[in-house]
């Protein structure tokens, strides 16, 4: 009997002990380990990808799409009495990202207006997919067209009348960002060759050398048109 005890007891011993050790390994030094080297060799990544305007504030991830809205406008409904807030517009000031319809709004913590990140997974034939495209080919083509820069239908590139698979796509196509900048320069009173040039500036190849896509940070950009802007 004293010797089934104190069996069970260097068993129970061994047990703490190695959870003890474990706890420290896994759950404090390993943590802190990786912490440490990602800090070292991939600081910016780390830290969430953060962009920086020039003042050093920073005011978003390179990873995760925004909006560029105006203020959305309250209006008063004379039957009910209700004061519900009118349907956001692009500032055309700024050149626009990919639409972001993601599987809907937030409606767990309602302190904040957030896209719930994920596709649709609407069929190609899907009728409410269908109008969302064609609504927003219409969109593309009355913002961007100019005084001196007509818009054609076919000449608006895909991404800018599809969500992607996350619903919040950082980047745009050079297409679309090609198609954007007429409208951008005039909302500005700047050069067309000068936002062409941004426009280039701010273009990144496939990566290396042969995955995904050429694309065009939309915040980087607008960074650097806000910048110009200025000077």
């Amino acid at each position: 009997m004293n010797n089934s005890v104190g069996h069970t007891a260097r068993l129970i011993g061994a047990g703490l002990r190695a959870l003890l050790v474990l706890t420290v390994l896994c759950g404090v030094l390993y943590p802190l380990a990786v912490t440490g080297i990602a800090q070292v060799a991939l600081g910016d990544k780390a830290n969430g990808s953060e962009i920086k305007d020039k003042s050093g504030q920073v005011v978003g991830s390179e990873l995760i799409g925004q909006t560029y809205n105006l203020p959305k406008q309250a209006h008063s409904d004379s039957t009910t009495g209700d004061n519900p807030e009118g349907a956001a517009k692009p500032d055309l000031k700024w050149f626009q990202p990919r639409p972001s319809n993601g599987l809907g709004t937030n409606s767990v913590n309602t302190q904040y207006s957030l896209i719930l990140s994920g596709a649709t997974n609407k069929a190609a034939d899907n009728p409410d997919l269908v109008k969302l495209v064609e609504d927003a080919k219409a969109a593309v083509v009355a913002d961007n067209t100019t005084a001196t820069y007509k818009v054609k239908p076919e000449d608006v590139p895909a991404d800018a009348v599809t969500s992607s698979g996350s619903g919040l796509d950082p980047n745009i196509s050079p297409e679309y960002a090609e198609l954007q900048v007429h409208r951008v320069a005039e909302q500005n009173n700047l050069d067309v060759k000068q936002v062409e040039k941004l426009v280039a500036d701010n273009t990144e190849g496939r990566t290396l050398g042969f995955m995904g896509e050429p694309r065009v940070n939309v915040l980087k950009l607008n960074i650097a048109i806000k910048a110009l802007a200025k000077s």
